[in-house]
């Protein structure tokens, strides 16, 4: 920041605060005056602030209303820390969920129209779920694939899917785009997602969403088991998925903590 050093710093973390809070994602900013006036600063002050903020993407000014809100950098910025948070958050919500249903749990994520897992937590059973960790499957076929479409619509799901061949590859594969988005439809309806012996034969899994601060999908929470165990309590396991990925999801929503910025 230009100007006095640590003062013009504290003023533009202020002023960063006080376009955080003007109001919602439809918020149409705030003006130099009203920016100024919330500072306890004069208009040319709170003018020469905004400028640098802008110049470095950490607030946008409306060319039109020629109001300032909360730039793309800081929702960059936010981002990054939600990513670090989720992969270092994960770790005991997979365990907690081992522990609950006994079967291997997985944390997911979407790469183009295939399901990565990152990360996944194991039980000691002799008899388990083959593990994916760092290997991609199909969405199409996958209850994380369901979880993490959860909110793309028909048309945005089949941009997506478009070179996808979609092929039964086990016995229950759903291989129609209509009856996929039914599916999905279904998922984001009830909050989590089910494949039973879809992907694979002898496979079944639930998964459910996992969201960041601004309610976007990052990644999916994911129970798989063999069929002859796991697949006759899909219906009790989802809701148990659904709330570690809401517990998950909690603790992406706060990504910068609240400091009390000094005034100048």
């Amino acid at each position: 920041m230009p100007g006095d050093g640590a003062s013009s710093l504290r003023r533009g973390l202020r002023a960063l605060d006080v376009l955080a809070h003007a109001g919602g994602p439809d918020d149409p900013g705030l003006g130099v005056v009203d920016v100024a006036r919330r500072l306890g600063v004069d208009k040319s002050q709170a003018s020469r602030t905004l400028r640098t903020l802008a110049e470095h993407g950490l607030v946008e000014r409306d060319p039109v209303t020629r109001a300032y809100r909360v730039g793309p950098r800081v929702f960059g910025y936010a981002a990054l820390v939600a990513d670090r948070r989720l992969l270092r958050a994960a770790p005991p919500v997979l365990a907690q969920l081992v522990a609950t249903l006994g079967e291997r749990a997985h944390l997911s994520v979407l790469d183009g129209d295939s399901v990565l897992t990152l990360l996944s937590e194991s039980p000691p059973h002799a008899v388990q779920a083959a593990g994916w960790a760092g290997r991609s499957v199909p969405a199409y076929c996958t209850a994380a694939g369901r979880a993490l479409l959860a909110d793309h619509d028909p048309a945005e799901q089949a941009t997506l899917l478009a070179r996808t061949r979609l092929e039964r590859v086990a016995p229950n594969t759903v291989a129609d785009l209509d009856e996929l988005a039914g599916r999905i439809a279904v998922t984001a309806e009830r909050g989590w997602a089910s494949a039973d012996e879809e992907m694979e034969a002898g496979l079944s899994a639930v998964a459910a969403p996992v969201r960041r601060f601004d309610g976007r999908i990052v990644a999916a929470l994911n129970v798989s088991g063999p069929s002859f165990r796991f697949g006759p309590r899909l219906d009790e396991a989802g809701p148990a998925v659904a709330a570690a990925a809401a517990q998950l999801s909690s603790r992406l929503q706060d990504v910068t903590p609240e400091v009390a910025v000094p005034a100048t």
